[in-house]
């Protein structure tokens, strides 16, 4: 009878063992993923932080009557684009990842050159509401880049855990998988031309 109970307690205790391997990891890569997920939600946050600033601001600049009518409807069109572009966080591939930054893209690029128009307009430039939605769209940018930088040291440590050995075998059973990565934009790598020509 003992010779029997003795691997039975054996089994038992290898079974003990790896369940709470298993309970540990898959509870630790659902606390990444978590993490990686709220801060996704603060990346959005601060889009549409943005989105709402733009609002103010095209309403602002559609003050001044004499203003370029086509860069004004450039922003407001890409504004559209971009805040009807979403992201399922449980669904976050680099294809998904790609055309929401390329809507986002295009909105700082629409925004840019609203901005740069301005500069011949000293009435706005110089109308106080216009310079607080300036500078605040200034400090949301620098606030996305940490944000979008945050989500990368988060989803980048997760996918980083269940490629690991032996991890990765509970993440292939439990269904957890890689999360997409913001990167740079295409050529973003290059110096930009700047030509101060302004015939």
């Amino acid at each position: 009878m003992k010779k029997l109970l003795i691997p039975l307690v054996i089994l038992g205790v290898l079974i003990f063992i790896l369940g709470s391997w298993y309970v540990n990891t898959n509870n630790t890569l659902v606390d990444m993923k978590g993490q990686a997920t709220k801060q996704w939600a603060n990346v959005e946050s601060s889009y549409q932080r943005r989105s709402d600033l733009i609002g103010n601001l095209v309403k602002t600049v559609q003050g001044a009557a004499d203003f370029e009518r086509g860069t004004l409807k450039d922003v407001i069109e890409a504004r559209s684009k971009a805040t009807s572009t979403t992201v399922d966080i449980n669904n976050l591939t680099p294809e998904k990842l790609a055309a929401f930054q390329q809507a986002q893209t295009g909105l700082s690029s629409a925004l840019s050159r609203l901005l740069v128009t301005v500069e011949r307009y000293p009435d706005l430039k110089a109308n106080q509401n216009f310079l607080e939605l300036q500078s605040q769209l200034e400090g949301t940018e620098n606030r996305i880049n940490v944000e979008r930088n945050r989500f990368n040291d988060l989803a980048g440590e997760y996918n980083i855990k269940i490629e690991k050995i032996p991890t990765n075998i509970i993440a292939n059973i439990a269904g957890f998988d890689a999360m997409a990565l913001f990167s740079s934009n295409t050529g973003a790598e290059n110096a930009p031309d700047v030509n101060f020509d302004f015939e």
